[in-house]
């Protein structure tokens, strides 16, 4: 079974910033578009952003400008940097590697809250 390991959630206050990570098997990272979605209670799951083998880089609306994504391929790991945090960014954040035709996988999640 493929595990991809988050990690960086928590309680942040509004304007605070956190890093999430997410380290993925080699065989499955190296050829993944690799992104990062969250859930908040009674919602779906959304896009939040994604990045691809070669570095491209999309982003929810609502997230332009104040949140990053990036890969470091040497060590199989995405992250995503959440600045300027607001209370509706509270969700479970989960990590997607996605394969195409080979597999989708999921990480387990974490939570951001962002509250005062």
């Amino acid at each position: 079974q493929v595990q991809l390991v988050e990690s960086g959630g928590g309680l942040v206050q509004p304007g605070g910033s956190l890093r999430l990570s997410c380290a993925a098997p080699r065989n499955i990272f190296s050829d993944s578009t690799m992104g990062w979605y969250r859930q908040a209670p009674g919602n779906e799951r959304d896009l939040v952003a994604t990045i691809q083998k070669g570095g491209r880089t999309n982003y929810a609306d609502s997230v332009r400008g104040r949140f990053t994504i990036s890969r470091d391929n040497a060590e199989n790991t995405v992250h995503l940097q959440m600045n300027s945090l607001k209370p509706e960014d509270t969700a479970v954040y989960y990590c997607r590697a996605d394969l195409g035709l080979h597999g989708l996988y999921w990480g387990q999640g974490t939570q951001v809250t962002v509250s005062s």
